[in-house]
């Protein structure tokens, strides 16, 4: 009798394992969706700038430590530079922005975005607990050819002070193809306080007629979005009415409703 409980344990976890290791390999890898870049002459060499987005599929799963790798090469085929730039951590079901730019002494004729894959954590709340964060009057405005200022503000969902989030400005042009971006840090962001942004957005190549900013929190971990998740948030609507309220109700009476 002990022996067959025992066969029984040992089956039960057995599946057990073969279940976890199939929920691995179920999880689908980050995802370049768009990249752009561009090579300018700069005083000391060639100015590489480039913007791509990473996306996330998976609904339940932070894609963590990942490493976006930048390489460029010359007419030759040889590489004149090769950038590591570290991510932030990926939010489930979503897509991170990320820009970069870098200068390689030798003129490149070519550049290419890759990235390394990135690890996964499973997410603490469930999906729509990791709110966005607002974002509003954005301003985009021309400076030098192929330089552009993106100005807003942000705010913070959370009641929990947001000590550090990145902002990004992805720039398109009118069929939506992207053309280029930058990226800026805010710190000491609050619930009640709107706070201001700026960023310059240099090497973008084309007409520009839509702007798009996201924010994020900074770290290649979830732990920050998730120490703001569990402080709770804030609600939406908190104002009070203004207006007195109506002498008689302006409605039609329920059906069956009787009263006078």
């Amino acid at each position: 009798m002990a022996a067959g409980m025992a066969l029984v344990v040992v089956v039960v976890a057995a599946g057990c394992s073969d279940e976890t290791s199939e929920n691995k390999k179920q999880l689908a890898p980050l995802t370049l969706k768009e990249q752009a870049s561009s090579i300018d002459k700069s005083s000391n060499g060639y100015l590489v700038t480039w913007s791509g987005v990473l996306g996330n599929a998976n609904r339940w799963h932070f894609g963590e430590n990942a490493v976006a790798l930048i390489s460029a090469r010359d007419g030759s085929g040889k590489e004149v530079l090769r950038m590591e730039q570290p991510l932030d951590a990926v939010p489930p079901g979503r897509s991170l922005a990320f820009t970069g730019q870098a200068v390689a002494k030798v003129k490149p004729e070519s550049v290419k975005i890759d990235y390394r894959p990135a690890s996964w954590r499973q997410a603490a709340r469930i999906p729509s607990a990791f709110r966005r964060f607002p974002v509003s009057d954005v301003a985009t405005e021309k400076l030098d050819p192929g330089s552009y200022l993106v100005t807003g503000y942000i705010s913070d969902p959370f009641r929990k002070v947001a000590n550090s989030l990145v902002v990004t400005a992805l720039l398109r042009d009118e069929a939506g193809r992207l053309l280029g971006g930058g990226t800026t840090f805010v710190d000491d962001v609050r619930s009640d306080l709107k706070r201001r942004f700026v960023i310059t957005a240099s090497g973008v190549k084309g007409k520009v007629t839509d702007t798009d900013v996201t924010v994020r929190t900074w770290g290649a971990t979830a732990k920050p979005y998730e120490q703001l998740v569990a402080g709770g948030t804030v609600p939406v609507n908190v104002t009070k009415p203004t207006t007195k309220p109506f002498v008689k109700d302006r409605g039609y009476p329920p059906i069956g409703d009787r009263r006078p």
